[in-house]
């Protein structure tokens, strides 16, 4: 659904513009209802189509009441998310706390993952795409490293 990686500009009230490309799959999916919240594992934001969220939502809702895992999952990433709507420009207004949580400012990069899109700060991204780069690598020099899931993934 979502692939590949965009740079967006973020203006000085915090619009993004969501690209041309996803637009029209934004309104078949979800008539442009989006959320946006934090990512636990990186300085990012991501953003989802409402029924895909309702989703994620129905599994956090259904992990153990003591998992403290999904009591994380409960508190920071459902607690800190936002409904959005794309504007009739293409474009979502990001709140104030999460822009300041992923470090956002000007240069933004929109980045597809499937299900869902990540938000990041140019900076952050090449830093990060950098780093897997590297980490990856070395994965790669690792005996047994690669699980064996990931070694019958071909396309």
């Amino acid at each position: 659904m979502f692939r590949g990686s965009d740079p967006i500009n973020m203006d000085a009230k915090g619009r993004m513009a969501i690209p041309t490309r996803y637009r029209a799959l934004l309104a078949e999916l979800c008539a442009g209802e989006l959320v946006v919240t934090i990512d636990m594992k990186s300085t990012c934001l991501t953003l989802s189509p409402l029924p895909e969220w309702r989703r994620f939502e129905e599994k956090v809702a259904a992990l153990p009441a003591l998992d403290p895992l999904g009591e994380m999952l409960s508190r920071f990433v459902v607690g800190q998310a936002k409904d959005l709507q794309l504007d009739g420009s293409g474009r979502v207004l990001l709140p104030t706390e999460l822009r300041d949580y992923a470090q956002l400012e000007k240069k933004l990069v929109l980045v597809g993952r499937t299900q869902r899109l990540e938000i990041w700060s140019e900076e952050n991204w090449n830093r990060e795409r950098d780093k897997s780069q590297q980490s990856y690598r070395a994965m790669l020099q690792e005996p047994g490293a690669i699980t064996d899931a990931l070694k019958n993934l071909s396309w």
